[in-house]
């Protein structure tokens, strides 16, 4: 088929490279527009924009779809069907109802349930059992189209968003190319969503790193595997702040939230008297390391509280 590719990040760049694999001409990509990173903010285009341009595709990054000026182009293109992966952009519905085919988006969740910008971290920070990836049609709203195809995918209790994305970027490769053989074969069923078993996944913010101490082991342990790799869970540590990487529950009970019961191993006390184990941190200023090697170097006295 002919088709016009919408994405920005790395989890997008499996499905166009499958995509491509499967055969389908890709006409154009859409991708945000470079950004400034880096100590030097020297300008970075996204990993789509990488991946289109070594295969030699043309991009396209507007500042925005709103202005008629994308609708106009993709008019001209004239693709048979638009694909969206994590472009991080709103579709006009003069976009969403012009390819024939429709405009497939690829979500990082089994919808309805985690609709919306971060879907991957709500499922660990919220203790999920398992996730997965959904294909559908897009509509006006937001992540509420018809469902066309699922591929489920276990959260084990170790398991981080980091790591949680790149085995859904993998699935959500193999589902698209799956969803557009049966889409160009017209053997596809579309599933209304029930809105009564939807839950929203905003976007992170810096303010949900800090932990709170006084809320379970589970569920500090949850938004720490949540928060990795971004933006990272963190806390005071006698003034400095102090991040927490990885982690993992302990059979040590305590009564302080926030209380250091151990040193080595490094182990804090939760608000509901169960604990966690600290194994990888960052001090403000500092590089990651292993918890073991911090506090063999920086000495924390039996009862300080976290938090502080």
């Amino acid at each position: 088929m002919r088709l016009v590719f919408m994405g920005t990040p790395e989890f997008a760049v499996p499905c166009l490279e499958h995509i491509l694999q499967a055969g389908h001409q890709v006409c154009a990509v859409y991708t945000q527009p470079d950004k400034p990173k880096g100590r030097g903010y020297t300008l970075t285009p996204p990993p789509v924009k990488q991946c289109a341009l070594s295969h030699g595709i043309a991009v396209y990054q507007p500042a925005t779809m709103k202005d008629g000026q994308a609708a106009a182009q993709l008019r001209e293109i004239n693709p048979e069907c638009i694909v969206v992966v994590a472009y991080g952009k709103i579709l006009p519905p003069e976009i969403i109802h012009l390819p024939e085919k429709g405009c497939i988006n690829v979500h990082a969740s089994l919808l309805p349930r985690y609709r919306g910008a971060a879907p991957i971290q709500w499922s660990v920070i919220r203790g999920e059992k398992k996730s997965g990836v959904t294909t559908m049609y897009m509509d006006e709203g937001l992540d509420t189209g018809d469902m066309l195809l699922k591929a489920e995918c276990p959260i084990d209790s170790t398991m981080t968003a980091g790591e949680l994305h790149d085995q859904l970027s993998a699935l959500g490769a193999e589902l698209i190319v799956r969803t557009l053989a049966q889409l160009e074969k017209g053997e596809i069923t579309r599933e209304k969503q029930d809105d009564s078993q939807s839950c929203y996944a905003p976007m992170l913010d810096k303010k949900l790193s800090w932990i709170d101490w006084n809320k379970t082991a589970q569920e500090v342990h949850n938004l720490i595997r949540g928060l990795q790799p971004w933006p990272v869970a963190q806390t005071k540590l006698m003034g400095k702040t102090l991040k927490i990487h990885k982690s993992r529950l302990s059979k040590m009970t305590g009564e302080q939230p926030g209380a250091v019961l151990s040193q080595h191993p490094f182990i804090v006390c939760c608000g509901d008297g169960v604990s966690i184990e600290v194994l990888e941190v960052q001090l403000e200023g500092k590089k990651r390391m292993a918890a073991e090697d911090f506090f063999r170097g920086h000495p924390v006295e039996l009862s300080t509280v976290l938090g502080i």
